[in-house]
């Protein structure tokens, strides 16, 4: 009897959930981000790359900063990695802006310029997973496929009761059946941003306000109490710590910045040297003209990373020629120097861009 009546409350669930959601984002949901109203696929995947961990009141302003520079895929694919990622400086997660400016470039030269209307050609683009992939589909082309973003995993685990382990693929591949299992018939775009609103507004990670929700009387989560269990995830990321001696070589009013590797923590941007301690310092700058001021240090949070960083800023005189600046350089290669201005405009860490413009 109690496997009939889950099997009810499922098909229940599913003839109703769908057209619950797409009524309240009509009349409650978000209707004035810069991004919606448009089928143009560029803005679309512009604005989900960009939300993709990142809250919306933070991005208007570089999605906007972005349409103005490159207002079309051609524009972005034209324009050179450092241009892309210094008007990206301090969105974070960089790998994004890498994999945009990639997938663009792949865009026209492998597509002539126009993205492809499935779901799964999106796929096959650099830095388009498949839930990106689903809500280009879904917002400009109409097609019917799940997206399963965070705001929409917590959604659906805490309706549905949905208690598997997401850290395990087979659990993560279960729930993509069941998101799918829920689409509507009709008005794919108004449900998929009915969910991502529910996501981002109502349903909560630490604090659901389920008296607002439409889907209240319809989510297991809500009827059992057990909002914050879901969803279910039991590997935790591991954290690290790191500290580092942050050299800011300045001579003539420029800035000494280095390259740093395609991998890694920052790929791609340019930065400050970094010294392992404090004696390694007093090593590399034995015989430096000038003298060195300590800053306050900080410690900057990554997702995986507490970076302890202690700045000091060797001002070398202006006196000094060319060959003693260049001794110094030397040990620190892939850099150049940069004006204050051009620093600036480059593709900074967000902590060296505050720093830089103290």
């Amino acid at each position: 009897m109690k496997v009939a009546d889950g099997e009810r409350a499922r098909r229940e669930l599913r003839s109703s959930f769908a057209a619950t959601v797409i009524d309240w984002q009509r009349i409650h949901g978000r209707h004035g981000l810069p991004w919606q109203h448009t089928r143009e696929p560029y803005r679309v995947w512009l604005s989900e790359i960009m939300l993709q961990q990142t809250q919306v009141t933070t991005v208007l302003g570089y999605y906007e900063r972005f349409l103005q520079r490159f207002p079309d895929v051609a524009a972005l694919a034209a324009a050179s990695q450092d241009e892309v990622l210094g008007l990206w400086s301090g969105l974070g997660y960089y790998s994004r802006a890498r994999n945009l400016h990639r997938c663009a470039q792949a865009v026209v030269s492998q597509h002539g310029g126009q993205f492809p209307k499935s779901s799964e050609q999106l796929q096959t683009l650099p830095g388009i997973g498949r839930s990106t992939a689903a809500a280009v589909a879904a917002f400009c082309f109409g097609e019917r496929v799940a997206i399963l973003d965070g705001n929409v995993k917590r959604v659906l685990t805490r309706v549905l009761g949905f208690d598997g382990d997401l850290s395990l693929a087979a659990q993560e591949r279960a729930l993509w059946t069941e998101a799918t299992a829920l689409l509507p018939d009709q008005g794919v775009e108004a449900y998929t941003q009915g969910l991502m609103d529910l996501g981002a507004t109502l349903c909560s990670v630490s604090a659901p306000q389920c008296l607002l929700c439409p889907a209240q009387s319809l989510c297991s989560a809500a009827r059992s109490g057990m909002q914050r269990s879901y969803p279910v995830k039991s590997v935790k990321l591991k954290r690290s710590r790191r500290e580092h001696v942050w050299l800011w070589l300045a001579w003539c009013d420029r800035v000494w910045l280095v390259k740093r590797p395609d991998r890694g923590v920052w790929a791609g941007l340019w930065s400050l040297p970094e010294l392992p301690e404090r004696a390694a310092l007093q090593a590399a700058t034995v015989d430096w003209s000038g003298g060195g001021e300590w800053l306050p240090s900080f410690v900057h949070t990554l997702t995986h990373l507490d970076w302890t960083l202690h700045p000091v800023r060797w001002t070398l005189p202006a006196s000094v020629d060319n060959a003693q600046v260049d001794a110094c350089t030397v040990q620190f290669p892939e850099g150049r120097w940069f004006s204050l201005e051009d620093a600036l405009a480059a593709g900074l860490p967000a902590p060296l861009r505050k720093l830089l413009s103290a």
